[in-house]
């Protein structure tokens, strides 16, 4: 019996499942979790604000982020930069100035990781009319 293209797509996505639940337990085996390290802390409101941001921008200083991302308080954006400097998403940078500078920036993974976010937000964008749609039937 041949496959359809439906049959054939689905298999390949199941494959890509095995694969993640294979990598995903030899990492929860050493104790690390991409889901759990990286996507889990990175995926909330500030942070996509915050990744998205230095990923236009390039360098920014705490004062430049906190007038770029809209209601954040300093407390949490002070959180949500140690949160994701600790996911190796941003890079810190203290300057030995008086007054201390302090700059932060995308680290190479935070870079490929914001154009992956990117990806998957306008692609949630472009199909929220049909997701409207399908939750008022």
């Amino acid at each position: 019996m041949n496959d359809t293209l439906v049959d054939i797509k689905g298999n390949a996505f199941k494959e890509k499942i095995k694969i993640f639940y294979k990598h995903s337990k030899q990492f929860q085996k050493r104790g690390y979790c991409p889901v759990q390290d990286i996507l889990a802390p990175s995926a909330d409101k500030w942070s996509l604000f915050i990744i998205y941001n230095l990923a236009y921008n390039g360098v920014l200083r705490f004062n430049q982020l906190k007038a770029l991302v809209p209601q954040i308080s300093s407390r949490m954006l002070s959180v949500t930069l140690k949160k994701l400097e600790t996911s190796s998403i941003v890079d810190r940078k203290a300057f030995n100035e008086v007054p201390p500078r302090v700059e932060y920036k995308l680290s190479k993974f935070g870079m490929e990781y914001s154009q992956k976010l990117i990806d998957l937000n306008l692609w949630l964008i472009d199909k929220s009319p049909s997701l409207k749609k399908a939750i008022k039937h």
